[in-house]
């Protein structure tokens, strides 16, 4: 049986990590080979990837732990360089495991793609007449790739806007609505675009300029929502006056409270939905997707009532548990791209066991409101430096020069002096290696 439970991972070493990683998840170590290549690729292997290619610059893989969506146990590969994020994803999905875990769903696999339409004498009589073939266009578009057509996927419709002020003037844009199913898309959409643009000429007695997708892909939707017991919201720690106790419903309100901050004012928004992206880049980015199209989706979905906000929820339920919720564009695919030519990322799609694209971004739009969900807990109580400089001393450390057991002995003495810097665990350092000298 799958499980995304590893009791004592983070303790292991790296090599056992793997073992018990490919057994928790039903594979062979042949099948997780990539995750101990330095990148994931060879240079040979990057060099047809992208232009003036001269070697690799790799990223720590981490495994987010205790994920349940849609009932199903998930081991989640996440590449990033911060810390604390892989530990505060894994420990807040132990939490809503035990509310059943995240239910996740996502829209269909549409995208737009935009046509830019200038010099039209009669804007208003073009688009009608556009309107009035749009069932020819769409046939026209669904003949440009007749195996995403028998997938399921191609034109679905076709749109007019006006865009009555700009720099330039007032000019159309036509969106050709595109089903790309398990592809991110940016190529067949572009394709469909850039074939239609003279019909569209020939209809509007105009100029088609730009012929591009949107990386606003707002019918391509994904959400997730969780249900968190009060209960498993209690904890205590040790603070600077002895233990600190914080009962669920302290906790549960602080979160609520901290997200509110976060929908009323964007200049705590645009944090709080960093921190959401810093889960959901770190999937993406070991998938092998795009997470700059991502990124760019998000934060202008966050602003589309004219105001950027949150772009998750936070409530109680009438029971008095933590309720939390997000939705963002998530356009993600599993065929094309690095996601089959990549090793790291085949690897990782194999290791999440997805089938689909929707599969995937239902997984990550998860990782998203767990991480969201872990940084809020944080700052409502102890306060987001405690468990993140804890995990960033290892790294000061380690820049220091301390090397082996050094590390963890440098960073856990600059944490309990709650001076981690640079200078300090440099003085640590050589300390350490004095001593060993005069043994």
């Amino acid at each position: 049986m799958h499980t995304s439970r590893i009791a004592g991972f983070y303790n292991l070493p790296l090599d056992k990590r793997l073992a018990a990683l490919a057994d928790a998840a039903g594979l062979s170590a042949v099948d997780l080979a990539a995750f101990t290549l330095i990148g994931g690729l060879t240079p040979e292997q990057a060099d047809p990837m992208i232009e003036n290619a001269v070697g690799i610059h790799a990223l720590p893989l981490g495994i987010g732990l205790n994920f349940v969506v849609n009932g199903r146990d998930v081991l989640v590969p996440m590449a990033i360089e911060e810390p604390s994020v892989v530990a505060g994803a894994s420990f807040l999905a132990k939490l809503v495991r035990a509310g059943g875990g995240f239910q996740a769903e996502t829209t269909a696999p549409e995208m737009i793609g935009q046509m830019q339409v200038l010099d039209v004498k009669d804007l208003m009589t073009a688009s009608m007449k556009l309107l009035e073939h749009k069932d020819a266009l769409l046939a026209e578009a669904d003949e440009i790739d007749p195996l995403l057509k028998k997938l399921g996927g191609g034109a679905r419709d076709l749109e007019v806007r006006i865009i009555e002020e700009s720099p330039i003037g007032a000019f159309m844009v036509v969106h050709l609505i595109y089903d790309v199913r398990d592809a991110m898309g940016a190529n067949a959409v572009n394709t469909a675009c850039e074939k239609l643009a003279p019909r569209v000429e020939a209809f509007t007695s105009g100029r088609v300029h730009l012929r591009i997708l949107s990386n606003l892909a707002d019918r391509r939707l994904a959400r997730a929502r969780c249900v968190i017991p009060v209960k498993e919201l209690a904890f205590e720690t040790v603070g600077q006056n002895g233990i600190l106790s914080y009962t669920g419903e302290q906790v549960r309100d602080g979160i609520i409270e901290a997200w509110a901050f976060a929908a009323a004012d964007p200049y705590r928004a645009t944090t709080h939905n960093k921190g959401i992206m810093n889960g959901v880049d770190a999937v993406v980015i070991a998938t092998g997707n795009d997470w700059r199209a991502i990124e760019a989706g998000a934060h202008a979905y966050a602003a589309r009532s004219g105001r950027y906000t949150s772009l998750s929820m936070w409530s109680k339920d009438a029971d008095g548990n933590l309720t939390g919720s997000l939705e963002m564009p998530m356009a993600v695919g599993i065929v094309g791209g690095a996601t089959k030519v990549h090793p790291t990322a085949k690897a990782a799609l194999k290791l999440m066991g997805v089938k689909t694209a929707a599969e995937l971004a239902e997984i990550i739009v998860s990782v998203g409101l767990a991480q969201n969900l872990a940084a809020l807990r944080a700052l409502s109580t102890e306060g987001i430096q405690r468990g993140h400089m804890s995990l960033h001393a290892r790294q000061v450390a380690v820049a220091a020069g301390a090397t082996g057991d050094m590390i963890e002995k440098v960073a856990a003495q600059m944490v309990a002096e709650k001076m981690v810097r640079s200078d300090r665990a440099e003085e640590l350092v050589r300390e350490y290696n004095s001593t060993q000298v005069h043994k």
